[in-house]
């Protein structure tokens, strides 16, 4: 009978130690998804919360933020989706997008708020290429 007890309580410990692992990973993953999911891009929403913190948009320019950023996700998820380019082609066809992005905001900041997101811009860069680094390594 004790033998028969102690199994019940190793399977019952087993399946509670599962079932917390499970838990976890289900957690990491919406924690993952509300950050702005694969590869550490960023919503819109999330975007725009940034942009009009950082640069204080006006409420004026907030639509206007928020287009130009929607206009240019979709080019790039168009990008993604074609999954015969390797990691440098869809560098070399993401730089247009980027550039005519931050032509279309120069055209919505003020020149304070645009030199910012330059910096914000550089900070990013400067970030990617660094993880970059490590990852090569």
């Amino acid at each position: 009978m004790k033998k028969l007890s102690l199994i019940a309580a190793l399977a019952l410990g087993g399946l509670l130690a599962c079932s917390t692992i499970a838990m976890a990973q289900d957690a990491s993953a919406n924690k993952d998804a509300k950050k702005g999911g694969k590869r550490g891009f960023q919503s819109i929403e999330q975007q725009m919360e940034r942009l009009t913190k950082e640069l204080t948009l006006t409420d004026e320019q907030k639509p206007k933020v928020e287009a130009v950023l929607k206009e240019s996700q979709k080019k790039r998820q168009e990008i993604f989706a074609d999954t015969s380019m390797d990691r440098q082609q869809m560098r070399e066809k993401m730089r247009p997008i980027t550039e005519e992005q931050t032509k279309k905001l120069k055209e919505i900041l003020t020149p304070d708020q645009m030199e910012k997101y330059t910096k914000m811009q550089d900070e990013m860069k400067k970030k990617a290429s660094e993880a970059k680094k490590k990852t090569d390594q």
